[in-house]
């Protein structure tokens, strides 16, 4: 076995992970041939490793995946979440083999090659999660080329000069420039996506880097559904005549989105309507009403989160994505917890006592992942008869 800190290429090495820190890891590059430099996180689920990829929340990441056989299925056109991949690259145990599926039309290395994203293979997997455990998140340069030349010098002081993700605006690099509507509801094998009836009730939907699934458990439950910018102003927002906010996930600091997206959600408040926020969106509604947010160590990824319900006690088996958290004890005394971690005790759901608005710090849309959640949509619309 090669050894991971030396700057040479082991013979046969095409693909490279350079950390901050200085450790050098090797393996077989497939997709894009190039760089990138981005924070490594992991990722737990066992499926959806596409819809992970196209993700708008994993914007300026790069994704070790814990199980090993990513690409097993292949890729079609249907399972993505946002029209282009937003993930940087993928770190895999097992090289990517060919397709096992009868919904493929496309090899992982093709489509990963298609879209400009790099990949490496042959890694360690299991020892990289544990260093992010350890040490947490890294910032490092991800690295492809048939021909096994790289510059490990260069890309370590790229990756060290990189500013990281704590800061860093993300929203508005993810975020549609145009209003639009969507009416294409949830999948079903052999069917394909429903198609909504009329009569609904109006929803606008903030798009800090929305997920095709949400707005397909928007349709599901019965909303007309209309997104708008992440920087959308409050005017422009109360011009569809809403009926409700929905507030998306979306990458990079809540706290550096907030500088623009706050007054809106703030101004939002004021009406006493319905709103609901997922992921950065529940970040964006705590700091509306005064809390703070914070940095994870190792954040919170994959489709296999346990989150306990208050109300009642019952556990809910999650997907989650994200490296920043609301600060559970900086809520003000109208923002009730509903919901918590039972990794980490953090803070993964609140609702105002005082009018109809709630979010969560997970992803009850579940693509990839459990459909415990699927309620939330529905309470959502209940709160608009």
């Amino acid at each position: 076995m090669a050894d991971p800190n030396s700057s040479r290429a082991p013979s046969g090495a095409t693909g490279v992970l350079v950390l901050a820190s200085g450790e050098i890891i090797w393996g077989q590059g497939f997709g894009a041939e190039g760089q990138a430099v981005g924070e490594v996180c992991f990722n737990t689920a066992m499926t959806g490793y596409q819809e992970v990829m196209t993700d708008p929340s994993y914007a300026g990441q790069i994704i070790n995946f814990t199980f090993p056989h990513i690409g097993n299925v292949g890729t079609n056109a249907e399972d993505v979440e946002a029209l282009n991949p937003h993930a940087l690259g993928a770190i895999v145990r097992q090289d990517v083999t060919d397709p096992s599926n009868f919904r493929s039309t496309q090899h992982f290395d093709a489509w990963m090659k298609a879209n400009g994203r790099i990949g490496i293979s042959g890694v360690d997997t299991r020892a990289m999660t544990r260093l992010i455990r350890i040490a947490g998140a890294p910032n490092a340069v991800i690295a492809h080329s048939a021909s096994g030349d790289f510059d490990v010098t260069a890309m370590l002081a790229q990756a060290n000069a990189w500013a990281g993700l704590e800061g860093m605006d993300l929203a508005k690099d993810v975020t549609t420039f145009q209003t639009y509507g969507w009416d294409q509801g949830l999948w079903k094998l052999g069917a394909g996506y429903a198609t909504p009836a009329n009569g609904r009730k109006k929803v606008v939907a903030i798009d800090y880097g929305i997920k095709h699934n949400i707005l397909r458990n928007l349709v599901d439950v019965g909303f007309d559904v209309t997104v708008v910018s992440a920087t959308a102003t409050f005017e422009e927002i109360i011009s569809h005549a809403p009926d409700g906010l929905f507030l998306s996930n979306g990458p990079g600091d809540p706290a550096a989105t907030g500088v623009y997206a706050v007054p809106v959600i703030q101004k939002w408040l004021e009406t006493k309507k319905p709103l609901f926020g997922i992921c950065l969106g529940h970040q964006m509604l705590g700091l509306a009403v005064g809390a703070k947010t914070e940095k994870m160590h190792q954040g919170h990824r994959g489709a296999n989160h346990p989150v306990k319900r208050l109300s009642d006690g019952a556990v809910e088996i999650t997907s989650m994505n994200h490296g920043f958290a609301v600060d559970a004890d900086t809520l003000p005394a109208n923002a009730k917890a509903t919901h918590i971690s039972l990794f980490d005790g953090s803070n993964c759901g609140f609702e105002l006592a005082d009018q109809p608005a709630f979010s969560v710090q997970y992803h009850p849309e579940a693509s990839p992942g459990p459909q415990d959640s699927h309620y939330l949509f529905e309470k959502f619309a209940g709160m608009m008869g």
